[in-house]
């Protein structure tokens, strides 16, 4: 298991744009988590291919040590032919991090997911975008307030063990406005200077995730979904003032998180 992240820390360091070649940063050590996910979705069936979906999630880290995340969603999707469904949803999130308050976000989200059936097995692809809102206090020349990112999930099914449906997925998200910045690095005063803040405009790839996991349709109506999850992050991390023309500090966080997830669906 220890292949996995490295691997993972590999992709991220090819795919993450770096400083200036004259400049400095750091990557922080690789650091792991066991967090959980328990949600409960509902499905109402409004006309052919159109479903009304809400939802609500519950999430914790630290090792079970404390509650991350509750997020509740309410979107509609329409299957348009065999092979190809839409949708968009609006998800509230209310979450904190470790050394902060409890804070609201809002995001909203498209999606696309194409679908090719051969035989028992289903393979598909799914496209989504997002627009999250931050809420919080925070520093616009070292986070985006509005993040803007793009979910690549490629998920193989199989449908020939009924009820039970194993499937597995791999996945990447890639953001689009992160702040950008130029910099040079002094190696006389081990410090940045001419610094320039860029705007949001910063793109790669920051989160790479791997599951695999089993559907279970209890009857018509009722299905659980449980899953087991490696969950890899790279963030940029820039410590610079408030009128982004001093930068401190540029470092890179990498995190290895294993995720265990239960949900239950009813669909009418």
């Amino acid at each position: 298991m220890r292949l996995i992240p490295k691997l993972l820390a590999l992709a991220s360091l090819i795919t993450v744009p770096a400083i200036a070649a004259s400049g400095q940063s750091s990557v922080s050590a690789l650091s792991s988590d066991f967090r959980t996910r328990t949600s409960l979705d509902l499905d109402w069936k409004l006309a052919r291919g159109l479903h009304l979906e809400a939802g609500y999630e519950l999430r914790s880290e630290d090792n079970l040590g404390r509650l991350d995340r509750h997020q509740a969603s309410v979107g509609l999707s329409y299957k348009i032919t065999d092979w190809m469904k839409a949708g968009a949803s609006y998800t509230y999130i209310y979450h904190h991090r470790s050394s902060g308050p409890w804070t609201p976000r809002h995001r909203l989200s498209a999606d696309v997911t194409f679908a090719y059936k051969a035989g028992d097995w289903r393979f598909s692809l799914k496209e989504q975008l997002r627009l999250t809102h931050k809420t919080e206090t925070l520093n616009p020349c070292q986070e985006v307030r509005n993040p803007l990112t793009l979910k690549s999930r490629l998920k193989v099914q199989y449908k020939g063990w009924k009820p039970l449906e194993p499937y597995a997925f791999i996945e990447a998200r890639n953001i689009f406005n992160d702040p950008s910045f130029s910099a040079t690095w002094s190696t006389t005063s081990q410090a940045f200077a001419d610094y320039q803040f860029g705007g949001y405009n910063d793109m790669y790839f920051n989160r790479f995730r791997g599951a695999v996991g089993l559907e279970w349709k209890v009857s018509k109506h009722s299905a659980f979904d449980i899953y087991a999850m490696l969950d890899y992050c790279y963030d940029k991390d820039l410590d610079v003032d408030r009128t982004g023309t001093y930068l401190n500090k540029l470092s890179y966080n990498q995190a290895f998180n294993t995720i265990a997830g239960i949900g239950y669906k009813f669909s009418f």
